[in-house]
């Protein structure tokens, strides 16, 4: 059944234009391809970037943070309080007016301590502005020298200039060392992401994170086994350019520089523009899209590249609604962080701080059966 179901998956027919087999992809004649078992490496490299991440966020990320001045928000904790903290585990975190005043009436409480109560204890799971500038730190790093080594792998290339050359002789066209360690890194670095999604600042596009870090893990290992290397150098280096610019808007953000911040990320937003909804519709995908037709047949795995190009550039335009979004905000002086960020919840006043702290603390003794502390 397990080598039915693999020689189905790998009929040549899916991967490969007509008239042609793995067997004319195996090495020889000077010619090196790109193989399955390769990618299999990325897995272990995810782990290791994983395990490098940690050492960088402590030597490198958290001296530069407390350089630049960042400084995490002090968070008040909430009273313990049995009711609530069963209620906004079980339940919700976002109570509703009329749960808001079932609780009241259960704990003795006013409905405003109760909000408050909920405000912190959701505050409380927010990631703080320390963790927060060492995940956009590390980020900014790698695609700074992902897309530096790109660009200089690809600068001298024939169809980094014309996408015409990316199909001359295709499929048979030789692996380079550069590319071999260009697409590894790329995709052990996806693959790092995907593993440290649920540990990472969530953000309001949490579900297209992950749908976007699928879809390039999908792309990429497509890409390199039915050997569209040139094209998917090509993504890689066109997606990495705006990824620097954001990540190290975010860190300025975070350490409060905003005037900078607020410029640099109007940069970030044209590079965006320019590089995700123009050149990697008008060029990348016409590429792949008008180019191959003229070279072979289309197949199968002509249609999957395709598609999956779609659905990046589907999830472009849905993030360059948040930027747009983000600029209107800029204009009318309200920009203030990563709109995609889960963000710090205000307090009221000290006065009712007290309240909750002595008074309120009494009659909700009285009013559980038990306490257990955070």
């Amino acid at each position: 059944m397990l080598q039915t179901l693999s020689d189905w998956f790998w009929w040549d027919h899916l991967w490969l234009p007509r008239n042609l087999t793995w067997a004319d992809l195996e090495d020889g004649e000077g010619y090196v391809y790109a193989k399955v078992s390769h990618l299999y490496v990325t897995v272990l490299y995810a782990i290791l970037l994983l395990i490098a991440r940690r050492f960088f966020e402590r030597l490198i990320a958290t001296p530069l943070a407390k350089m630049m001045g960042v400084k995490d928000q002090v968070r008040l904790k909430v009273t313990n309080n049995v009711v609530l903290e069963n209620f906004f585990v079980s339940i919700s975190k976002h109570p509703t007016r009329p749960q808001i005043e079932g609780l009241s009436k259960k704990c003795s409480w006013t409905e405003r301590m109760i909000e408050r109560w909920f405000r912190r204890r959701r505050n409380q799971d927010r990631p703080s502005l320390m963790k927060r500038f060492r995940e956009a730190c590390w980020r900014c790093t790698f695609y700074l020298l992902a897309f530096t080594g790109g660009v200089a792998v690809l600068i001298d290339k024939p169809w980094f200039h014309d996408t015409w050359e990316v199909w001359v002789g295709y499929p048979k066209q030789t692996l380079l060392p550069s590319q071999y360690w260009y697409y590894i890194l790329e995709l052990s670095f996806y693959w790092s992401l995907l593993f440290s999604i649920a540990s990472d600042v969530k953000r309001k596009d949490f579900k297209e994170q992950i749908i976007h870090h699928l879809s390039t893990i999908i792309l990429l290992s497509f890409s390199w086994c039915a050997n569209y290397i040139r094209v998917g150098t090509l993504v890689m280096v066109v997606h990495d350019s705006s990824d620097i610019v954001l990540e190290f808007a975010k860190m300025l953000n975070y350490a409060g520089w905003k005037s900078i911040c607020n410029s640099l990320f109007i940069v970030f937003a044209a590079v965006f523009i320019i590089t995700r909804l123009v050149i990697f519709p008008f060029w990348i995908i016409h590429c792949t899209w008008v180019y191959p037709i003229h070279h072979y047949p289309p197949f199968f795995g002509y249609y999957f590249f395709n598609a999956m190009l779609v659905v990046l550039q589907l999830l472009h335009i849905f993030w360059a609604y948040l930027i747009f979004q983000m600029v209107a905000k800029f204009f009318s002086s309200k920009l203030d962080g990563d709109d995609r960020s889960d963000q710090e919840e205000c307090d009221g006043s000290d006065e009712e701080d007290e309240g909750m702290k002595n008074g309120a603390g009494s009659k909700n003794n009285r009013a559980m059966n038990s306490h257990h502390g955070h």
